[in-house]
């Protein structure tokens, strides 16, 4: 029985989230990317903690075009160690509005979908600062390491934006 309240809790605060308009997170800056080149695997190197990857190290996120259009989502970490059982979530995202491609919408569950908002990107793709609302902020990276400069230099851009950056945890790849 505890399970299934859970699960109702969960997904009625899920519904209650996608229905309150969130300023904080239409006020983030977006910068537009060309999909393909967004496509493929990245690091995630820090994150605000969050209950959906609690105790996940070596997490990824990998996006691949479907068939219909949409991104396929695929985020995959370990439980506690590197070498732990491997958790995996698939979903999917789509840009809502093709005059602004670093706002895009993910969904896990089914018709409840979240922002997912592409803060900063590196020229060449290689970094990233992705963001969705004032609790959800992550650091990627196409490789496990990412230099301390950058890395600063991405902290500050989302302190600046308002973001509680004392929060963000280092993620072990």
């Amino acid at each position: 029985m505890k399970k299934y309240k859970y699960i109702i809790l969960l997904l009625l605060n899920i519904l209650l989230l996608g229905c309150i308009p969130d300023k904080f997170t239409e006020n983030l800056p977006n910068k537009n990317i060309e999909l393909k080149k967004y496509l493929g695997t990245w690091y995630e190197i820090a994150r605000i903690p969050n209950w959906f990857e609690k105790n996940l190290v070596g997490v990824t996120a990998t996006y691949s075009i479907k068939e219909n259009g949409n991104i396929k989502v695929l985020n995959q970490g370990y439980k506690n160690q590197l070498n732990g059982e491997l958790k995996k979530a698939i979903g999917e995202a789509w840009i809502p509005d093709k005059n602004k491609t670093g706002r895009l919408k993910v969904s896990f569950f089914g018709p409840f979908s979240a922002d997912y908002i592409i803060i900063e990107i590196d020229k060449n793709y290689q970094y990233a600062l992705v963001g969705s609302g004032k609790d959800f902020l992550w650091v990627l990276s196409r490789t496990p390491n990412l230099e301390s400069n950058i890395y600063e230099n991405l902290l500050n851009k989302a302190k600046l934006l308002g973001y509680d950056i004392s929060k963000l945890k280092i993620v072990l790849q």
